[in-house]
């Protein structure tokens, strides 16, 4: 392997000291640090860099998140151990741990007007896993327990356990189908909530591609689930919460939003009123990496009558948490905070309406005709004759990268789809606007339209040489002008 300079040492020689960066020499140190046992990560770690800075980053569930942030997961904080929550742990020593974890639950509430917050789940999909069990321990256990005058589990004995068993099996949850845009731990067949729970799943409306609140009403009436779930991570247009807070209590069901792709919006003030999910929900998840531009992790808000519950995710669901992550989160609530993240979250928006125009205008069909939050599906089926994997895949080779996506009713299922996704946290935060969306609205079609598909081939294509160089070249042009992490000289 290629034997490389000091880079730290290299920058700090090389730069005035007026003008050194505190985030660059902590992330060429800690390069440095970890290049003296491994040198293969080291250099995972560099190219990584290199390839975040030389591809245009279209992923809808991806971000770039602060040096700031960054370096407050880097350090002794991951050596502890904490279950429990603050002031009430099961190992002595806490006492740091205490205040990183309060501070970062008090900057979430004020952050989203919430009641309260828990901030231990590693990812969005634990935050769920905690945010049913919290719902069930309230509704269902709890309730059960004072009926069988067991208020203490030292006086419950076996039969009283086998009745709360019975009673947490098999509870109906419905939620928004994966086709639609629902995510897999909202009820999907091979995930756990699906084994957790007797899963119902509601549509978006075939001919619009919309959501339906007559209908849907109609479904609940008919499915009267314990939980009403709503959320997406694949769906383009606003949800209405107030109202879909009023068909849950229609039907006695407990309405639990998961926010994870939008929370940044909420934050930032682009979903307020009844687009906001917080007042309304008797529960929310999250997760904080998306457009909340924070570290890869989860955060669950509820009501004040399932905050003791809600604490339990360790032990219930969660071992450890993680300190050193739960002091990235309050860094990252701490930013977004401030007067330039709502700046932020609004581009977030324009970016996204700015591009789906321009893909429009260039006769892309865009699912239910444009966006209103942080994504977009393109049709590549109908646009381009492309499954979503070829599409995905050329257009990675030319240096733009995206996920495929299924579509509602998709003929092509989860693997090979018919769409993509398209988001604008990642562009956003470089700093690019609405001129951009446009060369890069141009970019996508013109790759995608010099693509062919392999005969009898789902995931082989084809695409211009010439056509892929030269958009190649268009992709750096603009990245060079939006560097990441500008600061990081290498």
């Amino acid at each position: 392997m290629e034997t490389r300079p000091n880079l730290l040492t290299r920058y700090i020689s090389s730069t005035p000291r007026e003008e050194l960066d505190a985030g660059a020499i902590s992330f060429l140190a800690n390069y440095e640090k970890v290049k003296e046992i491994s040198p293969e990560i080291a250099e995972c770690i560099l190219s990584e860099l290199k390839d975040q800075r030389s591809n245009l980053k279209l992923i809808a569930s991806e971000n770039y998140c602060s040096l700031s942030v960054q370096m407050a997961m880097g350090n002794l904080l991951t050596d502890k151990y904490s279950e429990g929550y603050p002031y009430h742990r099961f190992y002595a020593g806490c006492d740091n741990v205490d205040k990183i974890e309060d501070q970062a639950i008090k900057l979430a509430c004020e952050l989203f007007g919430a009641d309260h917050a828990y901030v231990q789940p590693h990812s969005g999909a634990d935050a769920n896993m905690i945010a049913f069990l919290t719902i069930l321990s309230a509704k269902v256990e709890h309730p059960l327990m004072e009926e069988l005058g067991a208020k203490d589990v030292a006086k419950m004995d076996r039969d009283d356990f086998n009745k709360i068993r019975a009673a947490f099996g098999g509870q109906r949850l419905m939620a928004l189908d994966y086709y639609s845009g629902g995510h897999l731990t909202h009820g999907y067949r091979h995930n756990f909530s699906s084994m957790l729970f007797d899963a119902y799943t509601y549509t978006v409306n075939r001919e619009t591609n919309l959501l339906d609140l007559d209908e849907l009403r109609k479904q609940l009436h008919e499915c009267k689930p314990f939980i009403f779930m709503a959320g997406y991570s694949a769906y383009s247009r606003k949800i209405n919460f107030a109202k879909m807070r009023e068909l849950a209590d229609e039907v006695g069901a407990v309405f639990l939003v998961d926010m994870a792709h939008f929370a940044g919006l909420v934050a930032g003030g682009e979903f307020a009123g009844d687009y906001n999910p917080v007042p309304f929900a008797h529960v929310v998840t999250s997760t904080t990496h998306k457009t909340l531009r924070g570290p890869r992790g989860g955060f669950v808000l509820c009501k004040k009558e399932f905050s003791k519950f809600l604490d339990r995710g360790c032990p219930a669901f969660l071992g450890g948490p993680l300190p050193h992550v739960m002091a990235a989160k309050a860094v990252a609530f701490k930013e977004a905070i401030s007067p330039q993240f709502r700046l932020y979250a609004a581009g977030i928006t324009k970016n996204a309406r700015a591009l789906a125009e321009a893909l429009v205008r260039r006769g892309v069909d865009i699912i239910t005709g444009g966006t209103d939050n942080h994504l977009m599906l393109l049709n590549v089926q109908d646009t381009y004759g492309l499954t979503g994997r070829q599409a995905e895949s050329a257009l990675r080779a030319s240096g733009v990268t995206l996920n495929r996506n299924a579509l509602p009713f998709d003929i092509n299922g989860p693997w090979y789809t018919s769409g993509l996704r398209i988001g604008t946290p990642a562009v956003t935060t470089l700093g690019m606007s609405a001129n951009e969306m446009e060369e890069i609205a141009a970019i996508i079609d013109t790759i995608l339209r010099n693509t062919k598909p392999v005969p009898s081939s789902r995931s082989e294509y084809k695409t211009d040489a010439s056509v892929a160089e030269k958009s190649k070249g268009k992709i750096q042009e603009l990245l060079s002008s939006f560097p990441l992490y500008p600061e990081i000289v290498i």
